[in-house]
């Protein structure tokens, strides 16, 4: 019987097709045909591992052009390979993006030791370029009100293994209620109706429609709204959705300078390719039209290799927004001295890096290290306060994922390494690393107890060595392998 022929990609919107021929004039007939084109795919490697050139050196595959506006990231050519498969990739070595998207970090520039807000965070690949930008310090709150886009972003977090990180599932109002004006940047890039992912998203030309334009304007002029009350005088917001559409870029933005005058456009960068803001293309009704606007950037996939965006940056010159009350956090607290015994015996057997004492506080039967400036909380939905070194069992500590991905390369007393290439013995029709990201034990001689597996050197993740062979406790939801 003949294969069924795949379904045709549903059509872009010929409504859409006739605004954009209309604001673009010229440049209309390229920017069409890029919209037929192939999307471009990114690879951002993670600075707080490693450096861009080590990557290079160890990179088993080749890398397209370096990206512009992210001096850690590449274009990386199509390929069958499957490039969020690779253990570097398990190790958080790199991350997968879309070069457009990864201009948000670089152009709010948040800066170590600073208080950061991601309003919406999830799947992640904006909160780690931040939490690589701020070197890993500082605090970092990602925020995400969809509970079911949280573990996507957890996931990505702790991969990343950023110290700085505390993901939150709150609305934007309760967290303004409790923090008020406190944050040195906050980052809004916030849902729209996805015109700018037409070549990727089949999904957003089906559900593309007028009216979903003007709905996502209205709930982004709401958060916007309410982020500008998160961000401190002197302060930054950056807002930035992957549409192109007037109304939910320079409209949104025209029409919360109105609300709040405190905010002046800060000019972006002009990388090759980007073009100005354009608040020419409102509505000619529209009163709202403010030349500063102009100082925002777009991106469109016939001038840059990635696919559209928008990004405006507001600096908070003034206002008197109240700080948050910030109460204590009931759900954490100092470990008790039968913890603190676990946890030195632990600590003293398995690893070679010291944890500030301080830093070390206990939710429920978990162990966590915090952001070096961690605030308090209250009674926000706090899903991961920091990293998430293990947990209290009755007699023993033991550690999780999250630790082994912070972990750099020689902190740890017993580490078995696995190399990730093809030519090492296999055992039976899989390589051991394959095995180990199976789930499966694998034998290992040394000395008994936790033990970090490596690949290639880079932390991946714990198992514990008994009689000669090494119980895997790689987490079920992360192997790759069916066993």
């Amino acid at each position: 019987m003949d294969a069924m022929p795949p379904n045709p990609a549903p059509p872009i919107p010929a409504l859409f097709l006739e605004r954009m021929s209309h604001l673009l004039g010229g440049e209309y007939a390229a920017f069409s045909a890029a919209l037929e084109g192939k999307p471009v795919n990114g690879l951002r490697v993670n600075i707080l591992k490693l450096t861009p050139s080590q990557f290079q050196t160890i990179t088993p595959f080749a890398l397209g052009d370096p990206i512009p506006w992210c001096d850690s990231a590449y274009t990386i050519p199509a390929s069958d390979f499957s490039f969020g498969k690779h253990p570097f990739h398990l190790a958080g070595l790199y991350y997968l993006q879309d070069p457009s998207a990864m201009s948000a970090a670089p152009l709010l520039d948040p800066q170590p030791g600073e208080r950061v807000l991601d309003l919406a965070a999830a799947p992640g690949g904006k909160t780690t370029a931040l939490a690589a930008q701020m070197q890993g310090g500082g605090l970092l709150v990602a925020n995400e009100i969809k509970d079911k886009r949280l573990g996507h972003l957890a996931v990505n977090v702790e991969r990343w293994g950023a110290g700085n990180v505390v993901i939150t599932n709150e609305t934007p109002e309760r967290l303004a209620d409790h923090f008020g004006a406190f944050f040195d940047r906050v980052l809004v890039d916030a849902p729209c109706s996805g015109e700018g992912m037409f070549r990727k998203d089949m999904g957003a030309r089906i559900d593309w429609s007028p009216d979903m334009v003007a709905g996502c304007a209205i709930r982004q002029h709401n958060i916007l709204r309410v982020a500008a009350k998160l961000v401190k005088p002197g302060g930054y917001l950056l807002y930035s959705t992957c549409t192109f559409a007037p109304e939910e870029n320079e409209g949104v933005v025209a029409q919360l300078m109105e609300d709040f005058p405190d905010f002046e456009v800060v000019e972006l960068p002009l990388f090759e390719g980007f073009l100005h803001g354009q608040p020419g293309w409102l509505d000619e009704k529209d009163k709202r039209k403010n030349g500063s606007l102009s100082g925002a950037v777009r991106l469109f996939p016939h001038r840059v290799e990635g696919e559209g965006h928008f990004a405006c940056l507001l600096h908070k010159v003034g206002g008197s927004d109240r700080l948050g009350t910030r109460s204590g956090i009931d759900h954490l607290k100092e470990m008790n001295h039968i913890q603190v015994g676990l946890w030195q015996a632990f600590a003293g057997e398995v690893l070679k890096v010291d944890f500030t004492a301080e830093r070390l506080q206990v939710r429920g039967e978990r162990l966590y290290f915090l952001p070096e400036k961690m605030t308090d909380f209250g009674n926000l939905r706090v899903v991961h306060p920091g990293i998430w070194m293990g947990t209290f069992k009755k007699d023993r500590f033991e550690p999780a994922h999250p630790l082994a991905l912070y972990l750099k390369r020689g902190q740890a007393q017993n580490v078995l390494n696995l190399s990730s290439g093809t030519g090492e013995e296999k055992r039976g029709s899989r390589t051991p690393l394959q095995a180990y990201l199976s789930g499966e034990t694998i034998p290992s001689g040394g000395p008994f107890g936790w033990t970090l597996v490596t690949v290639d050197g880079w932390p991946l993740g714990w198992g514990k060595r008994v009689q000669g062979i090494l119980k895997n406790h790689y987490p079920k939801g992360w192997q790759i392998y069916s066993s």
